[in-house]
């Protein structure tokens, strides 16, 4: 047991690598080519028919939102809902199981724990592995859609400034921008062919897309709808404010840099001492395991650690 934290560690590193390996395999491809050109004019330029593609991206988009209500894993289908995850509900569940299996015959092999405990720890484990690649996903795409959104803004506001339509605004961003905000505003443009109102799909797109400024969007084409006014000095004002708000959370990223790593390291440090102190010595705290304090006093210190992190965390997060 005295190398049982390192297993563990491997473990868990070992499976999340093998599911982003999975993932890669899958759709690398495809991903690669999302760079350049965005999915739905990909389908498009196959011949699909228009109507098909819309409804296969919304199902796509829906099918997450609809599953967020699963027990015990509702977190992770509403962090597959923001990433956009190709994998349906079902497969989901199917990968997380067989990560369960994979660490529950590492656990049995590799440690002296029994089936009993091996089990739960290692249905646990799976959770946190998907989790966590699944938060690791929706949070690049949610960056990299924060990061498109300025351009976006200014490229409907200059087709707006040249006689556009809205609807014909949105459809050059669809066109012209690549994934995730192109497909995502191509979807905008096919459901107001269809008939949907323009503001409701903006108000879709921004309950399902956790961005801020993308509220901001929706709230001024819907104000603008309304009362009227120049539309496109209006988004050449938001594209402004959005694009200032952008540097200067970057900025704001790059002098927090040092405090963050700084809290990283602090929270992370005593974890590496006790690794290597069981690595060096795994007779280190034999003097001290039979004693009656010595599983509540490692609780403690287990719950001590985790405030820090929060608390740590509280500190060099600063929101802007």
């Amino acid at each position: 047991m005295g190398v049982a934290p390192l297993v563990f560690g491997l473990i868990f590193v070992g499976v999340f690598l093998a599911v982003e390996g999975l993932y890669l395999l899958a759709f690398g491809r495809s991903a690669r080519r999302n760079a350049k050109v965005n999915r739905r004019l990909m389908m498009l330029e196959k011949g699909d028919d228009p109507l098909e593609v819309l409804s296969q991206l919304r199902k796509e988009r829906e099918r997450h939102v609809n599953a967020s209500g699963t027990p015990l894993l509702a977190g992770i289908f509403e962090k597959a809902a923001h990433a956009n995850i190709p994998w349906s509900p079902r497969t989901i569940m199917l990968i997380t199981g067989l990560a369960a299996c994979v660490i529950f015959v590492a656990l049995t092999v590799f440690t002296s724990l029994g089936p009993l405990i091996s089990a739960p720890v290692g249905l646990a484990m799976a959770f946190g592995v998907m989790f966590f690649w699944v938060n690791g996903r929706a949070k690049k795409r949610l960056a990299k859609f924060e990061e498109q959104l300025p351009d976006a803004i200014e490229l409907m506001v200059r087709a707006l400034r040249i006689g556009h339509p809205f609807s014909s605004a949105v459809s050059i961003v669809a066109q012209e921008m690549p994934d995730p905000i192109g497909t995502e505003f191509g979807i905008i443009a096919d459901e107001a062919i269809y008939g949907l109102d323009v503001n409701e799909s903006l108000d879709r797109m921004a309950e399902r897309i956790a961005v801020p400024d993308l509220r901001f969007l929706a709230m001024a084409v819907a104000i603008q709808s309304q009362s009227g006014g120049n539309l496109a000095e209006i988004l050449a004002g938001l594209a402004a404010v959005v694009r200032s708000r952008f540097k200067l959370f970057r900025r704001v990223n790059a002098i927090t840099a040092e405090s963050r790593w700084s809290g990283w390291f602090l929270s992370a440090f005593p974890v590496i001492a006790l690794v290597a102190v069981q690595l060096i010595r795994p007779d280190y705290y034999d003097g001290v395991t039979d004693s009656p304090l010595f599983v509540p006093a490692t609780i403690a210190v287990g719950v001590m650690l985790a405030i820090n992190i929060v608390f740590m965390r509280m500190m060099v997060n600063i929101k802007v």
